[in-house]
């Protein structure tokens, strides 16, 4: 197994904002992850995520992508399907460039659907960006659909499992997400017993402390600000004391407001616990 920390997008810290000075700051300050975010939308030219890969590699850094948050697979109006398509595949074709495996995707809100006709325009869909995906020589970016953070929205830890299975995409599982949906609860076990089914060489997390608050309608709850995880909602030690008894190989991006210093506070919180990063 191996542990790789770093935080999403270039770290507060660095000096030039560029992608590439970034990823020389995350191995400057001992980390070895980075995911490039492309949540606004997707202005890196191909040239530029090849340049981004080799610098990645040379210093051990582990690229992944956030796909853009404008993103609805679950909608019935069909130009917005396809312009959720598109941001996908143009994210896709980035990571691809630059070496990294998962392109992190927000699947969509119900909106009038249930979560049965919500899954299947999902899977739908998926299908047909892998096709595209394909068509362009796409061979090791993947879609990880990311477990989601309000009841409005598709992406349970359940809905994900089911859609890896059945369509073979990643999961990016969110822990802030799950623990603010499920109303300031969380069960790392229980989360990774769901998980054992995809039989995971990798997992690819997110992890920050969030804010929350109760939802309207039913039960559950809504995210509404990340934390630092100092905060401890949720708690981060447990996390790393269940994947360490468990030897998951594991990326953890930091969503916290303070990025690579929380990353660095996760590293030793692994370090605390006996494991070795040298290694």
């Amino acid at each position: 197994m191996k542990v790789r920390l770093g935080p999403a997008g270039v770290p507060t810290v660095s000096k030039k904002r560029s992608t590439v000075d970034g990823i020389r700051t995350v191995a400057e300050l001992g980390l070895n992850a980075m995911e490039v975010e492309f949540v606004r939308g997707v202005a890196m030219s191909l040239e530029g995520a090849e340049e981004a890969g080799r610098v990645a590699e040379q210093l051990g850094v582990r690229l992944s992508v956030h796909a853009p948050y404008f993103i609805n697979l679950c909608s019935q109006d069909r130009k917005v399907a396809e312009a959720s398509k598109k941001r996908i595949v143009d994210s896709a074709l980035r990571a691809e460039r630059m070496g990294a495996v998962e392109v992190v995707v927000h699947p969509g809100y119900y909106g009038g659907l249930t979560s049965e006709q919500a899954y299947k325009l999902v899977k739908q869909r998926y299908g047909e960006i892998l096709d595209e995906l394909k068509a362009k020589g796409v061979k090791k970016a993947m879609v990880a659909f990311e477990t989601t953070g309000k009841v409005s929205q598709f992406g349970t830890l359940e809905e994900l499992v089911s859609l890896c299975r059945e369509a073979g995409c990643l999961i990016c599982v969110d822990f802030a997400h799950i623990y603010a949906r499920q109303a300031g609860r969380i069960d790392y076990a229980e989360v990774f017993n769901k998980l054992k089914p995809l039989k995971l060489r990798h997992l690819h997390v997110h992890f920050s402390g969030i804010e929350w608050t109760p939802a309207k309608q039913g039960e559950g709850g809504n995210e509404r600000n990340h934390l630092e995880i100092r905060h401890e909602k949720p708690p981060f030690k447990p996390l790393s004391a269940e994947i360490l008894k468990r030897k998951i190989d594991v990326t953890i991006i930091s969503e916290s407001p303070i990025l690579e210093q929380d990353s660095l506070a996760m590293k030793k919180a692994f370090t605390k616990l006996g494991y070795n990063f040298a290694k």
